[in-house]
């Protein structure tokens, strides 16, 4: 058997003549840049997480490049995100000029800690970034009182949690402004690369839309010295006709969660993810913990299962970072894990047969190693 660790195809297939008819309007009007298309996705997107505006840009990179930008994040500032996280979120601070500041993340969830970013505040302090890593809910209502006390704003990077919940609010909507990534892989995927920043402060959207636009609310009128990053007029079809069967592909993802901690509970040597209590989670990834996981991960590939790590390599150890004086030790939180953690295939999609087979070989591969 061949267990992908993603399933585009089965989504595509869903949403197949809906795309169809939506490009044809496109293609037809010759409408390529923004339009009545990528406004309806904005505002359906913004009512989806509970929030008063949405602003459509080109990508998850760009969208906490501007949300930062939006609430003040500057040359020189600091910005505190998870050292266990992609890449881009402490890539968007450092495209301002800011320093990206890693603090460790707490043991059970892998969130970011609230107790380490209390103590990573400083007076240079500009933002505070938690990353909803996995399809789970950072602790924001521990953060919150912490960025209050210190003036600063807090933006989520929202990119793997698109429908997820923290005490019954959205993932989006939870701080001063978020940022999320829909390339085709996530949650809510485009076909190609697109983001978004979402915030119920009006003044932030207009900002990050203004910033997005060159500069210019006016065609040829450039208030400030911008971007150019907009949201595609064909992956607003795409989006849009995804963003309605969102809710139910991602109940399908709880169901298959549900079924993996079934099927991989009482499996010696095999650690499963936990949701946090008030988290209502949307499992972007399905990440459990294993000793020798390289072995492991060479196993189930052989097998023919999809598999990834997430990530390899906490943000303070590549060699982007280097400079920023972190050596091994530093987090040993997110350092263990890196070495621990390997996410299984997880889509909508996913059939209990391709579940009991890769519960079948994981087991395999960690009692015989």
């Amino acid at each position: 058997m061949k267990v992908p660790f993603v399933d585009l195809g089965s989504q595509q297939s869903e949403i197949a003549d809906e795309v169809r008819l939506g490009l044809d309007h496109v293609f037809e009007r010759t409408g390529f840049v923004g339009g009545p298309e990528v406004t309806a996705f904005e505002k359906a997107y913004a009512s989806f997480v509970g929030a008063g505006h949405c602003v459509g840009v080109g990508n998850g990179t760009d969208a906490l490049e501007l949300a930062m930008r939006a609430v003040g994040v500057r040359p020189g500032g600091e910005v505190i995100v998870p050292a266990n996280t992609f890449i881009a979120t402490a890539e968007a601070a450092s495209r301002i000029g800011a320093l990206p500041v890693p603090v460790d993340v707490d043991e059970s969830q892998l969130l970011i800690d609230p107790a380490a970013v209390e103590r990573a505040i400083t007076p240079r302090t500009q933002a505070i970034v938690p990353v909803h890593l996995f399809g789970q809910t950072a602790f924001v209502e521990q953060l919150l009182p912490l960025a209050s006390a210190a003036g600063i704003p807090v933006i989520e990077d929202a990119a793997q949690s698109q429908g997820a919940q923290r005490n019954g609010r959205g993932s989006g909507s939870l701080t001063a402004a978020a940022a999320t990534s829909f390339y085709p892989g996530k949650n809510l995927g485009a076909a190609g690369d697109a983001g978004a920043v979402t915030t119920s402060d009006p003044e932030i959207a207009r900002t990050v839309r203004l910033l997005a636009a060159h500069g210019s609310e006016t065609k040829y009128v450039h208030e400030v010295v911008g971007m150019n990053s907009r949201l595609d007029t064909v992956q607003a079809v795409v989006l849009s006709a995804k963003l309605a069967r969102l809710e139910k592909w991602n109940e399908l993802r709880r169901e298959a969660a549900d079924r993996y901690h079934v099927l991989l509970d009482g499996i010696r040597g095999v650690r499963l993810p936990e949701s946090a209590p008030g988290n209502l989670d949307v499992w972007h990834l399905y990440v459990v913990r294993v000793a020798d996981r390289d072995r492991v991960l060479e196993a189930l590939l052989e097998a023919g299962i999809g598999t990834g790590i997430h990530y390899p390599f906490p943000v303070h150890l590549t060699a982007a970072y280097a400079s920023l004086g972190f050596g091994e030790g530093s987090f040993p939180v997110a350092e263990r894990a890196a070495g621990e953690i390997l996410s299984l295939p997880m889509f909508p999609h996913l059939s209990p047969e391709q579940q009991e087979y890769v519960a079948e070989v994981l087991a395999a591969a960690v009692e015989h190693g």
